[in-house]
């Protein structure tokens, strides 16, 4: 099985090779070829990993493929951990990343560019998928920063525009911020355990767990609080957390099949998966888990306000993977990790199914995405209609799709915890079902019901996208509805990831809700009763007597709530206080060091202060030279009585 585990990561990379360096040689078709053949190998080879670990109960692989160096005791290596976590990984990222690259071959038919974007988003599955199958720090601190780098080539695609480099600039930048973090929290667990291999670092934890730090004179810290803490900042940058999250609607500047890639099955789902495979860390410490439940309730509930006044078709969605993003985490805080990874599954499925259909939609529109413009595009665009109500109907947490089996059971695990913060955690991920509801139907009502609002030449021109692009829609939407049915028994409570994922008995789910969870059709039954269906509900008939029913209304609403409107669409002034703090204070610190210290230090005291004074030193001394001998003989004297006078008093 070594060589199907070492082909996984391969067979991507070698198609990003051949499209990236020979693309223009072998030409379009043939760089699509290669890559979607090389993403589609290792989709097979994932199924295959699946049916092994999964579906056979084998025993989890975890083994050295090369060792670059040995260091004070310390390896330095490549190797892989295949578990059950690994190969739900591994399928969701293959699959999604397979029906983005087949969709890409539409939706960039047109771009020059075409052979380089598929070699990128072949390199970002590799990357990706070399992330999620490491068996020790240095490897997955590779796969975190090179999907880093390759989402930072692929948001700024399209590089002749100055926003599309600006958001690749900022997204490169805010996610410095949180890999610094991580890399310190990497540092941390080499100076406390002295390896870089999970399964040691996981065995000495209950050791690391009784030191402590000082970070401030005079202040203990736990140390395992400390490294959970910094881990965490970095999948705050990576998976897009209050405060670091401000890059991600941005991205939203790249080409739409990236966009779907980055929200769906990589990027942002980079940070949750740390932070499960690092659950025997995270439980040794309840200050680190109530920092993560705090920051993921934060995210949830802010950042889906957010997407309620939103216009373009594409950051609805891109807030919408925030406010999910947030219920991952908030999971993770109350010690659920295989909830929080069951939603990460569900969530790629239907989150890429949207950005797909978006996509379709943009197309048809001849790149308009602003929904205002938009508006009956049913009649015209079926499947993609269809398709986009199934994953809105998903994203809602409609009982029988797959998004409800794994928002019911964050919210249940929630509503279950002690941790505090739990109580204002439990009022986020409610108060955001409603808020979820709301946001993705008025996108869903905008865009394909109601009055047709695009110009008669668009109209015109209005059809289905080609096949292409709708057998990926059509492919995303059989496990939008089926996938979390098949899996909630197993993934949510019943213990599915086994060893992959540790949980203390003290912060285990009662019986009692687990007990909901053991099957599909009982679950659909006892949502019947649950507030969470009832509250999606009213946000979906909220969006239709808005923006169907009264679109005037609205309108109304925001001209008397002008103050909370305009803190949305200043997006909480997140954005100017990094503008004028972060940016306009490093602008004026390089202001004052060029002043003080490159125009008055180096240049005027150092290079012009130096070359004043030979100058002046050369003035004195040319005033000597006057030609007569009774000169000199004095200027010798003198010399010669100045060297006595040092000899003699030394």
């Amino acid at each position: 099985m070594q060589n199907i585990y070492l082909a996984i990561p391969l067979a991507p990379l070698f198609g990003a090779i051949v499209a990236g360096l020979f693309g223009r040689k072998i030409g379009r078709t043939a760089s699509h070829v290669v890559t979607i053949a090389g993403v589609g190998i290792a989709f097979f080879l994932s199924l295959i990993v699946f049916n092994h670990i999964v579906i056979n109960e084998a025993p989890a692989y975890n083994g050295t493929v090369y060792t670059w160096m040995i260091s004070n005791g310390i390896n330095f290596e490549i190797g892989f951990l295949v578990d059950k976590l690994t190969a739900m990984m591994l399928i969701v990222v293959t699959f999604v990343s397979l029906m983005v690259h087949i969709y890409t071959i539409g939706y960039m038919r047109d771009d020059p560019g075409y052979q380089r974007f598929f070699s990128y988003i072949a390199l970002f599955t590799f990357s990706m998928l070399m992330l999620v199958m490491s068996n020790n720090f240095l490897q997955l601190f590779f796969g975190w920063e090179a999907v880093g780098l390759v989402s930072y080539l692929l948001i700024g695609f399209w590089y002749t525009r100055p926003t599309a480099i600006y958001a690749n600039l900022k997204a490169f930048l805010v996610n410095r911020v949180g890999d610094f973090g991580f890399l310190l929290g990497i540092a941390a667990i080499v100076a406390y355990s002295g390896s870089l291999d999970y399964a040691e670092v996981f065995k000495q934890a209950p050791a690391m767990s009784g030191q402590t730090i000082q970070i401030f004179a005079g202040y203990e810290w736990s140390v395992i609080t400390v490294i959970c803490i910094l881990l965490f900042i970095g999948a705050m940058g990576k998976s897009a957390q209050v405060p670091l999250h401000v890059w991600l609607p941005d991205s939203m500047e790249g080409p739409t099949p990236i966009s779907a890639l980055i929200h769906a099955a990589t990027m942002v789902t980079a940070g949750i998966y740390m932070v499960a495979r690092m659950s025997p860390l995270f439980e040794l410490s309840e200050t680190a888990l109530t920092f993560v439940l705090v920051i993921g309730a934060t995210t949830a509930l802010f950042m889906g306000l957010l997407g309620l006044i939103q216009n373009d078709i594409k950051r609805v969605v891109a807030y919408s993977t925030l406010s999910q993003l947030g219920y991952m985490t908030v999971a993770l805080g109350v010690s659920a990790y295989s909830v929080g990874v069951f939603h990460l599954m569900t969530h790629a499925f239907f989150k890429a199914l949207l950005f797909l259909a978006a996509g379709s939609v943009i197309i048809a529109m001849h790149h308009e995405q602003d929904m205002r413009k938009m508006g009956g595009l049913r009649k015209y665009m079926p499947i993609t209609w269809i398709t986009s109500l199934i994953g809105s109907l998903a994203l809602i947490g409609t009982p029988g799709f797959a998004g409800f089996y794994s928002k019911d059971a964050i919210i249940s695990a929630v509503g279950e915890s002690s941790l505090p913060g739990s109580g204002y955690a439990y009022f986020a991920v409610l108060a955001g079902v409603f808020i979820t509801a709301l946001y993705s139907f008025r996108m869903y009502f905008l865009v394909f019901h109601g009055k047709e609002r695009m110009d008669d030449h668009t109209r015109e021109h209005l059809h289905e996208c080609s096949r292409v692009v709708t057998w990926p829609l059509i492919a995303l939407a059989i496990p939008s509805v089926v996938i979390g049915a098949i899996y909630v028994d197993q993934m949510a409570f019943g213990g599915f990831f086994g060893s992959a994922i540790y949980v203390a008995d003290a912060h285990m789910i009662s019986s009692e809700v687990a007990h909901h969870f053991s099957s599909w059709g009982g679950l659909i039954l006892h949502s019947l009763s649950d507030f969470p269906v009832y509250l999606a509900a009213a946000g979906v008939f909220t969006a239709w007597f808005l923006y169907m029913k009264r679109p005037d209304i609205p309108a109304v609403i925001q001209q008397k709530l002008s103050f909370i409107y305009k803190l949305l669409e200043n997006k909480y002034y997140f954005d100017k206080f990094n503008e004028i703090v972060f940016a306009g204070g490093s602008r004026m610190i390089g202001g004052l060091f060029f002043r003080f210290g490159d125009t008055k230090l180096i240049d005027g005291l150092i290079v012009n202060g130096s070359a004043k004074t030979i100058g002046w030193f050369s003035g004195v001394v040319r005033k000597i030279q006057t030609g007569y001998l009774y000169h000199y003989a004095f200027t010798m004297i003198f010399g010669l009585l100045l060297l006595l006078t040092w000899v003699v008093f030394r």
